[in-house]
């Protein structure tokens, strides 16, 4: 064996290991995690610049609102079909930035500013 091919292996066990912790791939309920888990991190920022930033347009709060809804009506369904305790705590971490990202948007008028 190369020297470099057990570090390898070891990185890749890594990096498959941090949300499948049973052992098991899971390969669409990882996708589905992360894609909850940023775009309710991407709802929470913009909720924060529709918050504090004067004078906001009405394109940053309709994706506020919009994202945060995504983000909580897919972190449900992930929710329902996770498998292992990290996915589920990037799930609701998700889907509590998501709601504080729908939050302040509809503060501001929601779909309709």
């Amino acid at each position: 064996m190369v020297a470099g091919t057990v570090q390898n292996d070891q990185r890749q066990n890594v990096l498959n290991s941090i949300l499948n912790t049973d052992g098991q791939p899971h390969p669409v309920e990882n996708i589905l995690t992360i894609f909850t888990f940023v775009v309710g991190l991407i709802s929470f920022v913009l909720g924060m610049i529709v918050r504090n930033v004067a004078g906001t347009g009405s394109a940053v709060i309709v994706t506020a609102t919009a994202t945060g809804l995504v983000s909580i009506l897919v972190g449900l369904y992930v929710q329902m079909i996770s498998a292992t305790r990290n996915q589920r705590i990037l799930i609701v971490t998700g889907m509590i930035a998501g709601f504080v990202g729908v939050a302040l948007g509809l503060s501001k008028g929601g779909f309709t500013p």
